[in-house]
């Protein structure tokens, strides 16, 4: 009855035939009475199960079952089925022994078929593996991940389009979160995980047919079980991708096998996949508070970005600064420390992607670091916080970014972030004053990592005037000693600095590393010398000037000083000792204790002039002031000190034979073969001092010009004065109009022609009235000085401006050399009957108040 009832069961007539054939197919149905009728496969496979299970693959019939599976390719699929539902029911009974040997067979089978005729077979393949994962022994579940992984690693000629990861993403996700109570289990566990997750990769990211791995709903799951298992190390150590061969042999627990898939993982995204896995890192970090300490971020995002594509590895950069404002829970030094943590990290990555970054990536980086530090100013201004540490964070960063970047790009960096710093007129804003000080605190961190070859390239025109013209802003906005710091870093090219800290008259023990000045840096201070230091001079000045203040700009002035010490300069480095000295004496907004210290900078910079330069004459002099002021003032030699006050015969206008002379110092530079000429045209730096010109500092460069000669008081082009009974006549042309306004506004006279004017009328008489004396002592009106002042700029405008040829013929004399020659010859003739008197015309034209500066004159 047990016969009929198993092989002939069936419902209707039709049905009876499949019925009986799908009955006689297990060999425990019918004893083997049916095993004929069943198909070849069915019999193969079940031959290859041993009647016990200990004694594993019966290996000489898998043989026949590989051999038959080539030669029928097309069976495959039905092998594949037949197999699983005998794992299937073999799971159902907890027969894991036939189980295991089914899998083997499905292995075995995978890795004999060819790529043309594997899927087929996956299918069934993927549903024995699921069905292994799907149940709860550990055994299992690893020689599942085994399974999938040897599929894995299978190259597929034919995309499929109807594989579905989901599952196995899901359950390798939540192996590699397994808690199980025996920790070798556990880390098996977790290996297995993680090895699915590989394999997964590597099986869809490969293939754009088959699902998008990269979509949120995967990467929420395989990101974060990646970095869970990472953050279990006990140390982290992080090593750059060609490093990771070398460490194959090593993954042999979660935390390296987890970081080995992260690495692979990053490699393999493509640009617009990049975002994709940083999300759910940042997630990650934010749900589970490991931004403090950040030792752990640190790691993995060094990771990420060793791992990542050159080309993308700004994208890393760019989406940590996008989050660094990103909302934390709890209160708000906590979100302050967690800003700071992440500004770290951004500043322990940044420098891995300037090597690679290139064009609008470095600015825009660099805008970003920017914009972070005024939000965060703005937010320290409203309230105090932590603020600092953010701020200092995002410093290191901009310094460690620029620090990887090439010299050309640096100072672009710098002149971007010089023209960032706001610029106020009156009393600055406390968010203004706080920004300007991070401003300047990151250009001096950039500046920091730009070695200097040339100064013409270390101070592009734009970036020098930008920071003259923070310099001469009043009071400690911008902060007068980090704007000195910033030209110290750009300056020192010989590591001076340090040894040049303060003031000191004792060279020859510091040891300073001098070279000779190159032609380059000779043309670049022949044409920004006099703004550099004027500017300078002009800091010195200060009424708010403290001892850290004044020592810094000692230290700027000594460093140029000993970078451009030549025949050519040091005529204009002794003439601004000399005004430094002469505002020491006259400026009466400085304090007693500034006025010292002034006199002690200008000791300290001569006798750097004698130290670098090797000026006998000159170090002989300088050492007897020196000397002099050791005996009797040692307020005015080094170091500064602030003085409450001092007794009347020490102050510094008391001492005047203790001061420098400009006449000795002449005579010392003549004496050493050095032309000193220059040093007696006075003092050359201050407000009151105007040069225009058509190249910055015009004549006062120490160059023989037109202007110098006709500066002189005693000087004159022509030879009137020296020939008896010619009276001079002043040459005149479009540029006297400012004295011809001038002349009329004061003396109320009538306004002179362009034939007649600067001549001389004998028999004249010109009165002054009290009206126009009233005038003339409470100056010009504020209208004036400004229309003064547009005139100025216009004529010097035409001079940097016009074409040559109009400035040719707006210079050229007013008379042929030869018609000049023939009124001097005859004019020798005629003896003058008395010599000029004080009131004389002659005398009146020699002392006529015509000095006035003009620019330079072209010579043709």
């Amino acid at each position: 009855m047990s016969f009929v009832k198993c092989c002939f069961e069936a419902g209707e007539g039709h049905d009876f035939l499949d019925s009986f054939i799908q009955k006689c197919t297990d060999p425990g149905c019918c004893c083997g009475c049916c095993s004929a009728l069943r198909p070849r496969y069915k019999r193969l496979v079940d031959n290859i199960f041993p009647a016990s299970p200990q004694d594993g693959l019966v290996k000489s019939n898998m043989e026949k079952l590989t051999f038959y599976s080539l030669s029928s390719p097309e069976k495959l699929d039905r092998i594949g089925e037949y197999l699983f539902q005998k794992a299937a029911r073999d799971i159902y009974r907890r027969r894991h022994g036939f189980v295991i040997i089914a899998m083997e067979a499905m292995d075995q089978l995978l890795l004999a078929c060819h790529s043309q005729t594997l899927n087929l077979f996956v299918e069934s393949f993927l549903k024995m593996v699921q069905k292994l994962l799907e149940s709860t022994d550990p055994q299992l579940q690893i020689l599942a991940t085994q399974s999938f992984v040897r599929f894995a690693n299978i190259e597929e000629d034919t995309p499929s389009y109807h594989r579905r990861y989901d599952f196995f993403v899901s359950k390798f996700s939540a192996m590699c979160h397994s808690n199980h109570n025996d920790q070798a289990v556990r880390d098996n566990i977790r290996l297995a995980g993680i090895q699915g997750l590989q394999g997964v990769i590597r099986k869809t990211v490969s293939d754009d047919l088959v699902e998008n791995i990269w979509e949120a709903q995967h990467m929420d799951k395989i990101v974060p079980s990646l970095l869970y298992n990472m953050q279990t190390a006990e140390k982290y150590e992080t090593v750059t991708c060609m490093e990771t061969d070398a460490r194959d042999g090593l993954e042999d627990d979660p935390p390296r096998l987890a970081e080995a898939c992260l690495r692979e993982l990053v490699g393999r995204a493509s640009f617009g996949h990049i975002r994709s896995v940083l999300r759910p890192v940042l997630t990650h970090f934010d749900r589970h508070e490991l931004w403090v300490p950040n030792d752990f971020a640190v790691h993995t995002f060094k990771i990420i970005m060793f791992s990542i594509q050159a080309q993308y590895s700004y994208s890393a950069v760019e989406a940590l600064m996008q989050h660094l404002d990103a909302g934390t829970c709890g209160d708000p030094a906590a979100r302050t420390r967690v800003r700071a943590a992440r500004a770290a990290v951004l500043s322990n990555i940044v420098a891995i992607a300037a090597g690679d970054s290139v064009g609008p990536s470095v600015l825009e980086i660099i805008n970003n670091l920017l914009t972070n530090l005024r939000t965060s100013v703005a937010r320290d201004s409203e309230k105090e916080s932590d603020e600092r540490l953010y701020q200092e964070a995002l410093i290191n960063a901009l310094g460690e970014f620029a620090d990887h970047l090439p010299d050309y790009q640096k100072i672009d960096i710098m002149m971007f972030i010089v023209s960032k710093i706001p610029t106020t007129r009156g009393k600055p804003a406390r968010a203004d004053v706080m920004l300007q000080s991070i401003l300047l605190k990151s250009l001096l961190k950039v500046g920091t990592t730009y070695k200097t070859s040339e100064l013409s390239k270390a101070f592009p025109a734009a970036f020098l005037e930008a920071l003259l013209r923070l310099s001469a802003a009043a009071g400690d906005s911008p902060p007068p000693v980090l704007l000195q710091r910033i030209l110290h870093t750009l300056l020192d090219r010989r590591g001076n600095a340090h040894l040049l800290a303060e003031p000191t008259v004792e060279y020859e023990a510091l040891g300073l590393s001098v070279g000779k000045c190159s032609r380059p840096d000779l043309i670049f201070i022949s044409k920004h010398g006099y703004a550099i230091f004027n500017s300078l001079y002009e800091g010195l000045q200060l009424e708010s000037n403290n001892l850290e203040n004044i020592s810094a700009i000692y230290t700027t002035l000594a460093l140029l000083f000993v970078e451009l010490a030549s025949d050519e300069t040091v005529c204009d480095m002794l003439q601004l000792v000399l005004s430094i000295q002469q505002s020491a004496l006259s400026n009466p907004v400085l304090s007693v204790w500034q006025q010292c210290s002034l006199h002690v900078v200008c000791a300290s910079l001569a006798a750097l002039v004698c130290h670098v330069m090797m000026l006998p004459a000159l170090q002989h002099y300088i050492t007897q002031i020196v000397d002099a002021r050791r005996e009797e003032a040692p307020h005015l030699l080094p170091p500064l000190k602030q003085y409450d006050q001092l007794p009347p015969s020490k102050m510094p206008s008391k001492l005047p034979y203790l001061m420098i002379d400009q006449m000795a110092l002449s005579e010392c530079l003549s004496s050493c073969g050095v032309e000193g000429s220059r040093l007696s045209s006075g003092a050359r730096y201050g407000p009151a001092v105007h040069r225009h010109s058509w190249v910055e500092a015009g004549a006062a460069q120490g160059r023989d010009s037109l202007a110098d000669i006709s500066a002189g008081p005693t000087t004159d082009l022509d030879s009137a004065n020296s020939s008896p009974g010619v009276q001079r006549r002043i040459q005149y042309d479009d540029l006297d109009e400012e004295y011809r306004q001038f002349i009329e506004k004061y003396n109320h006279n009538h306004r002179p022609t362009a034939h007649d004017f600067g001549t001389y009328h004998s028999g004249q008489s010109e009165s002054v009235s009290l009206e126009a004396l009233v005038s003339a002592a409470r100056g010009p009106s504020e209208a004036e000085r400004k229309d003064a002042e547009r005139r100025r700029a216009t004529l010097n405008n035409t001079f940097r401006t016009a074409p040559f040829t109009s400035l040719l013929r707006l210079t050229q004399p007013k008379y042929e050399i030869k018609d000049k020659l023939e009124e001097i010859f005859n004019s020798l003739s005629e003896e003058p009957l008395l010599a000029p008197t004080a009131n004389s015309p002659a005398a009146k034209c020699q002392n006529a108040p015509y000095n006035k500066y003009f620019p330079e004159l072209f010579l043709y």
